[in-house]
């Protein structure tokens, strides 16, 4: 540096006079200016070309996440830098404010190209599966958070002229007040993690949040927060950490299992409940479902040495023969599955009748589907119970009560 310095002084190039500065300036502005044009105008315009007219997906993540750009502007700030430092004197004023506004742009600018590299990775992440099990959006913002603040405090070490470590070391003394108003992006880091460790929830997940109003796929788990689509196509936005704090159903394990449950009951009216006359049996034996039912019952029946098979228990009712014939009826159906549960089931009865339980699960997971199975089966349910000399139980309305008082 000090010959460099003396052989300019030997040509008559002073720097410390006015005019050798100024020439001195307009040569690093001439040459910054030089490199922005190539490197912006030649070298990153061929390369955005080459992008949109290939297939590389890296390539074209690069060019839209402005990655080369960003790189370009921190790599004229390191070439400002370093003839400042050669052409400038140490001690020079001018130089060291350029110098410092300078560094100031290199921090800045290899921040933004630190985030458009996490972008890339991010958006190239999308072609893995394993991918689609992590909050990966949650971890690289939270990457981010820690980026910006070691760059802000290297920069205002830079411009107030103190060593990094003085900034470090006070902000022990400010944990609380940092701790407050970083308190939801905190939380929202500890929570993706945990999220992401106990494989509680993955984006494309069916989430069920009533608190929230969340009842739809997970479309983006942030830093802070979590968003549903619903099923109506609105969105809901959830606190990060409020998935970890507060309880939520996910359906995941439905949709992988293969199988959507129906359970729904229909309530019989009490008064049409009874005991099974020959007659009826009659009936209910030309039903090829109900055969080995009435078989079984009347073996047992015959074999029955009581005077009264009412009071031993050996009788057929109604609901017995309905309930034997809808878990035959079932168990054929072609659309549910017989490896998982099945069956049909009395609950307490109540002020609605007795209530009969359909259990059962579906050998699909496609929401249309699965309400057009469900449909059919209670379409069918619906119209064979009179066959049976039951009733399905329903509050009268002013229709049913109008004969009754205009008669009165």
């Amino acid at each position: 540096m000090r010959e460099l310095l003396a052989m300019l002084q030997r040509y008559g190039i002073d720097l410390n006079h006015p005019s050798s500065l100024f020439m001195v300036f307009t040569y690093l502005i001439v040459i910054t200016l030089v490199v922005h044009f190539i490197l912006h105008r030649v070298v990153l315009k061929s390369l955005e070309k080459h992008a949109a007219s290939g297939t590389a997906l890296w390539l074209s993540s690069f060019t839209q996440s402005k990655l080369f750009h960003r790189l370009a502007m921190t790599f004229e700030g390191v070439l400002l830098n370093f003839q400042l430092m050669l052409w400038l004197h140490a001690g020079s004023h001018i130089g060291t404010v350029i110098s410092i506004c300078a560094q100031v742009w290199i921090l800045l600018f290899a921040l933004l190209s630190f985030f458009s590299a996490l972008d890339v990775v991010h958006k190239l992440s999308h072609q893995y599966k394993f991918a689609g099990q992590l909050p990966l959006r949650g971890i690289f913002q939270g990457v981010k958070l820690v980026a910006a603040s070691i760059a802000a405090i290297l920069m205002i070490s830079l411009l107030i002229g103190k060593s990094p470590a003085i900034l470090f070391s006070g902000l022990g003394a400010m944990a609380a007040v940092l701790m407050l108003v970083f308190k939801d992006p905190l939380l929202g880091l500890v929570a993706g993690i945990q999220l992401s460790a106990n494989a509680m929830l993955h984006m494309g997940d069916w989430l069920e949040m009533p608190k929230y109003g969340a009842d739809g796929t997970v479309i983006d788990i942030g830093l802070t927060t979590v968003k549903v689509q619903n099923w109506d196509n609105t969105i809901t936005t959830i606190p990060t950490y409020a998935l970890v704090s507060d309880a939520f159903k996910n359906w995941s394990n439905m949709s992988a299992s293969g199988g959507r449950r129906i359970k729904r009951s229909i309530f019989i009216d009490s008064t049409s409940i009874h005991f099974i006359s020959p007659q009826e049996q009659q009936h209910l034996s030309k039903a090829a479902l109900l055969k080995p039912w009435l078989e079984e019952r009347r073996q047992k029946m015959a074999s029955s040495q009581s005077e009264s098979s009412l009071l031993n228990g050996e009788s057929m009712t109604n609901i017995g023969a309905f309930r034997a014939w809808l878990t035959e009826y079932l168990h054929q159906h072609p659309k549910l599955r017989k490896d998982m549960t099945l069956m049909v089931r009395q609950l307490p009865p109540g002020a609605e009748g007795l209530p009969l339980e359909i259990y059962a699960f579906t050998n699909t997971v496609e929401w249309l589907k699965y309400e057009a199975i469900q449909a059919d089966i209670f379409d069918h349910i619906y119209a064979v119970i009179e066959e049976f000399g039951l009733r399905i139980y329903q509050r009268p309305s002013g229709n049913d009560l109008r004969p009754h008082a205009l008669a009165s």
